[in-house]
């Protein structure tokens, strides 16, 4: 009985997932029957959202927030340290980019990131990052779900279930990329066997008019003769299900169908830029990515828990040749957005409770990538993976502001000093949220799974 009533949630609930029995404010504790409806997280959190800037493809460490001045005096040269790389590698490989010092902190941001250099009093630096393997697609899953080779839910999926959202007429959990899908696709925002109501909703932001960003978000006929519809397809959706058990899918397709209905009551504003005033467009400029950050901004004022917006289709930051081109390309598409939505959700009160996370899967080799018959351009200017070293910043949601934590070696190959593991930032983020990251689980299969899986410790040096 359970496992039907409530589409199913009553049973989630009973998994003893703490958050799933929810008290609403001022009344008496109860089952909430809906699964985005939000809850409270385990221990008061500093932050409500997060919003992930996923750089997809692997922007250079090197090049942006971590400078190697020893990569510049050995610039040709073999260096005293070698790491395996996925490809040939030769000699040092110095960065093109001039390094300033920016803010009352004097963090230290390349050139390619001027304008979010601007903001570098409310950047949290971790230089110390590592994963597991060289390679994208592990490396993403690593990133978004917490392992690189099985099925599992994406961070965005688990904080939904933890928390629910705070808007029911918008998914609680969206991800953005514009002209098509990074690299394994869905699977970076699939809910796996989490409930289907926690999965990310994918949104092509290369649209700029919110009829064709949500696609059937006009349904052409009044709400009433709608939701006898709907009412009718539910009924007809039952009698399939209950000669079936009970099947997840089912459940999730229903739940699809209601969010959806509820999506053109807000859907078309939260999407709508061109709502916002002048002065605020301006600041976030033009193009793509401009566009995708103030809608960013305007879901997670409307409630929405967790947003990642990618940087665009398969993986434009993986840059074997032509290093210093395409960074400058990229970085210039995305500085003056980025630094807009940091000063918005700050001019807004909105930062202090909303997490940002910019970085992408691992960084890239302080050696230069050597030419490889198949896997590059034949040219000499640019850089492998590398997955030993990298740099993530955090911004807001109760991170220290202008601090920087770990080091990487004198050359940027290998975290070297206080590194932080994949797992360890997904530890941190839940912290952040108000979890313990080894007792936010779902049990699945006969075991308590969890975002970390195994592993993973709470970096407390970062925490205001």
């Amino acid at each position: 009985m359970l496992s039907r009533a409530g589409m199913g949630m009553a049973a989630v609930a009973l998994n003893g997932v703490p958050g799933l029995v929810a008290a609403e404010e001022g009344k008496g504790s109860g089952l909430d029957l809906n699964p985005l409806a939000p809850r409270r997280p385990q221990f008061p959190g500093k932050a409500k959202a997060v919003i992930h800037l996923f750089m997809n493809g692997g922007p250079s460490h090197l090049d942006t927030f971590d400078p190697k001045p020893e990569l510049t005096k050995l610039h040709g040269q073999e260096l005293p340290k070698m790491l395996k790389t996925e490809r040939p590698t030769g000699a040092a490989f110095k960065s093109p980019f001039e390094f300033t010092r920016r803010g009352r902190c004097g963090l230290e941001v390349s050139d390619l990131f001027p304008q979010v250099g601007s903001m570098a009093d409310e950047l949290c630096v971790i230089r110390s990052m590592h994963a597991d393997v060289p390679n994208h697609e592990p490396s993403l899953l690593l990133m978004n779900c917490g392992d690189g080779r099985l099925v599992r839910p994406a961070m965005g999926s688990w904080i939904t279930y933890g928390l629910g959202s705070e808007n029911q007429n918008l998914p609680g959990f969206v991800a953005m990329c514009p002209g098509g899908y990074p690299i394994q696709e869905t699977q970076n925002w699939q809910s796996a066997f989490l409930p289907g109501a926690f999965q990310g909703t994918y949104v092509d932001t290369r649209h700029s008019d919110p009829k064709k960003l949500v696609e059937h978000i006009e349904s052409g006929m009044g709400e009433s003769e709608q939701r006898r519809q709907l009412d009718l397809l539910r009924a007809m959706n039952e009698d399939h299900q209950k000669q079936r058990s009970h099947d997840a899918r089912l459940e999730a397709r229903l739940q699809s169908f209601e969010l959806a209905y509820r999506m053109q009551m807000e859907a078309t504003d939260a999407f709508d830029i061109s709502r916002e005033p002048e002065e605020i467009r301006k600041m976030y400029g033009s193009g793509t990515q401009a566009r995708q950050m103030l809608i960013t901004r305007r879901l997670v004022e409307r409630g929405v828990r967790f947003v990642q917006v990618w940087h665009g289709a398969g993986q434009p930051w993986d840059n074997h040749d032509d290093l210093e081109k395409n960074h400058r390309k990229l970085s210039r598409e995305c500085d003056q957005p980025i630094a807009a939505l940091l000063k918005d959700l700050k001019m807004r009160g909105l930062l202090e409770e909303t997490l940002v996370m910019w970085g992408g899967e691992f960084g890239r080799t302080p050696t230069v990538e050597m030419p490889k018959k198949g896997s590059n351009a034949g040219k000499i200017n640019g850089r492998d993976h590398n997955h030993y070293g990298f740099t993530v910043w955090l911004a807001g949601g109760g991170v220290k502001g202008g601090h920087v934590h770990g080091t990487t070696d004198p050359y940027g190959f290998q975290a070297e000093e206080n590194p932080v593991h994949v797992h360890d930032l997904q530890a941190t983020i839940l912290h952040l949220l108000g979890f313990d990251h080894e007792k936010l689980t779902y049990r699945y299969s006969g075991r308590d799974f969890r975002l970390t899986d195994v592993h993973g410790k709470v970096v407390k040096e970062i925490l205001a």
